[in-house]
């Protein structure tokens, strides 16, 4: 791998870092199954494996095609709007009649089943217009820039995501102290009721 190479993979890594860490849906989402010890891998994964095809898409030119259909982007973001809303409500809920049973002490197969966390992820990750705007569109013709060096831009940016990803998720269980009490999770679901509802509201008001 020559220099030039290396300073494409560094640059995308780089680049897609910005634009992942910025706290969102997704993010919340992934904390709070962090924190829970629940399908974190499964949650993970989807949400690295969707980055890295969306990223491919970006670099193969896809992203032209995405803009010359903006009604196709309106209906996801009412979409999405509407679900990020609804589950805004629901963390809303969770803080006005918390649950002591929510505790991460009790946060075993009882806090919901894989399969449902793993359609929640898929509905966050793949029901976001600013997923496709940021991979797709601003990824993808960052790396038409750089020519023959595109795919290295891109492996950087989708290792990123994965760094991410698995930060967040794995890391969260650092909060176990933090988390075995029930005052924390309402402050949690808290910042996700927060961060639902505005993103929500952004994507009906902008649809």
């Amino acid at each position: 791998m020559n220099s030039s190479t290396i300073a494409a993979v560094i640059a995308g890594f780089g680049t897609g870092l910005s634009l992942i860490v910025a706290i969102g849906a997704q993010n919340a989402f992934v904390l709070r199954q962090g924190a829970r010890r629940h399908a974190v891998l499964a949650v993970v994964a989807i949400c690295a494996l969707s980055d890295a095809a969306l990223i491919a898409l970006g670099v193969t030119g896809v992203g032209t095609v995405v803009t010359a259909w903006p009604a196709a982007l309106t209906a996801v973001g009412l979409v999405g709007g509407a679900f990020l809303l609804c589950y805004g409500f629901l963390a809303a809920r969770r803080v006005l009649r918390p649950d002591p049973a929510a505790a991460l002490a009790g946060g075993g197969p009882e806090a919901g089943s894989v399969r449902r966390a793993v359609l929640t992820c898929l509905a966050m990750t793949w029901l976001n217009p600013h997923v496709y705007l940021d991979t797709v569109l601003l990824l993808g013709s960052l790396a038409s820039d750089r020519g023959d060096l595109r795919w290295a831009f891109g492996a950087g940016a989708a290792v990123a995501s994965l760094c991410w990803f698995a930060a967040l998720g794995f890391g969260a269980r650092l909060l176990t102290g933090v988390l075995s009490r029930p005052k924390a999770w309402r402050v949690l679901d808290g910042l996700v009721a927060v961060t639902m509802l505005v993103m929500g509201g952004m994507l009906v008001a902008g649809a």
